[in-house]
């Protein structure tokens, strides 16, 4: 393949062959080599042959290897013509990130981290199959899938300033629980309020470097201050409605005139395109309400060490999902079906979309660094807007398998390292320690510095971990 540099940190794939427009990668020299190693830039290419997709398929800084798309890749397709595919959001919907902030300093916390550690693990699940301690309803998950975290926040579990603080308010307003099949609700009404395993966390951090001091100001951010940063999605709620609805097109569509079997997918406009949307959606409302119930959990375990403690939400990002969402191509203003599979939405000031809070500002940009290093704060920007249709990155971006880190990294070691350094950890499985090292991601700090030196979102704080609570 002919992959040329077009500028620093952006590299492009011409049109070629069934490509309807070419592949763009964003990427340092130093990114571009581990991008290379695997199939990232096959998948770009792949992407950019589907019917009705615009402008360019993207793989961003912390691109990989996924499935279909590729893991930190965007893609823009046209309504009329265009189609959606579950590949292009990923098994785990609405997997995201909700960044609170405090009162408290990191003076506070170290008081009492141990503490603080057991507490947490005790009260918030993790790990796979781990199941809730908040049971449910069938009924009352169906109105979880249609209302998110605005459903939950008027049952008790939080303030109106967290789901006002959310993408999209916390609830898709397009989202048909009615379009989530039996097995779905199955899977995942035994698992609201809780992280998962892999990649999920949560932890307890604190400002370390503040690069920009009137947007950090704007967030409600200061050095030293403890924030909690939630990572976790839909669960096996929404694994079984990616699951279901591969399934579907598969048989309606095939995969004979694919480049890839994984991007099977269903034009936007046909009804089980419709019906995949509403229950992508209703799975999204699944996230955002585990991530509100896991917030509600959190402000009852720090208020039990501090009672004067103030928790409040600073922003909730999607990391896998398709959007309808308005940019300027060609001129014109125009609806776009947006793909955003491991990437992060990164609008300027201005959008509606974007709370009253920041909306002369532009939105707050989460970004978590790997197990036991830095996670950022950015802010979104118009550039991101006019030159990757509003996205950035989702975090750091694994180079190394699960199963190859597993052969050479020994999780006690890794452990002893990351509790030297002042970072107390609690896990249900040790295993996951050497699954997501640090040294099997990329360096969070280049993959940020990339973006920020693009323009498609800037840096505005610096945070490390005190506590790491995983699955």
């Amino acid at each position: 393949m002919e992959l040329k540099k077009i500028s620093k940190n952006i590299y492009e794939i011409p049109k070629q062959g069934n490509m309807n427009v070419p592949a763009r990668i964003f990427a340092s020299e130093k990114l571009i080599e581990s991008i290379k190693q695997d199939k990232t830039l096959q998948q770009a290419i792949n992407v950019a042959q589907l019917p009705g997709v615009l402008n360019a398929s993207f793989a961003l800084s912390d691109a990989h290897q996924g499935y279909g798309f590729p893991i930190g890749g965007v893609a823009a397709f046209d309504m009329e013509k265009g189609i959606i595919s579950p590949g292009g959001v990923g098994y785990d919907i609405n997997c995201g990130v909700r960044l609170l902030k405090t009162n408290l300093t990191k003076k506070d916390i170290l008081e009492n981290q141990d503490k603080i550690a057991d507490a947490m693990f005790r009260k918030i699940p993790s790990g796979i199959g781990r199941g809730s301690k908040f049971q449910l309803t069938k009924d009352e998950l169906k109105k979880i899938l249609e209302g998110g975290s605005k459903y939950m926040v008027k049952k008790g579990y939080g303030i109106e300033s967290d789901y006002l603080h959310t993408e999209e308010e916390g609830c898709m307003k397009n989202a048909n629980s009615s379009n989530v099949s039996e097995r779905a609700m199955k899977r995942g009404i035994g698992q609201l309020g809780t992280l998962g395993s892999g990649n999920h966390f949560l932890e307890v951090q604190y400002v370390d470097e503040i690069f920009d001091e009137e947007k950090a100001k704007r967030f409600g951010l200061k050095k030293n201050q403890i924030t909690i940063l939630i990572h976790c999605g839909s669960r096996g709620l929404g694994h079984q409605v990616a699951s279901d609805y591969i399934k579907k097109m598969e048989e309606k569509y095939g995969i004979k005139n694919l480049p890839d079997r994984e991007l099977v997918n269903a034009p936007i406009k046909s009804q089980l395109g419709k019906d995949y949307i509403s229950a992508m959606s209703a799975a999204m409302n699944f996230a955002f309400a585990n991530r509100q119930l896991i917030t509600h959990w959190v402000r009852e375990e720090l208020k039990y060490f501090f009672p004067k403690s103030k928790i409040e939400v600073v922003y909730d990002v999607c990391h896998n999902i398709a959007k309808f969402e308005e940019y300027i191509i060609d001129g014109k203003k125009k609806i776009v079906c947006v793909h955003r599979k491991g990437a992060t939405r990164s609008f300027g000031k201005g959008r509606k979309e974007i709370p009253l809070a920041y909306r002369e500002i532009g939105q707050p940009v989460i970004i978590p660094g790997s197990m036991g290093t830095s996670s950022y704060v950015l802010i979104g920007t118009k550039k991101a807007e006019e030159i990757s249709f509003g996205s950035t990155v989702h975090g750091a971006g694994r180079i190394k398998s699960r199963a190859s880190a597993l052969k050479i990294l020994n999780s006690e070691e890794i452990g002893k390292k990351l509790e030297s350094r002042g970072i107390k950890i609690r896990t249900g499985s040790m295993k996951s320690l050497s699954e997501e090292a640090p040294e099997v991601y990329k360096d969070v700090d280049e993959v940020v510095k990339v973006v920020d030196e693009l323009g498609i979102s800037k840096k505005v704080a610096k945070l490390k971990p005190l506590i790491v609570v995983k699955g």
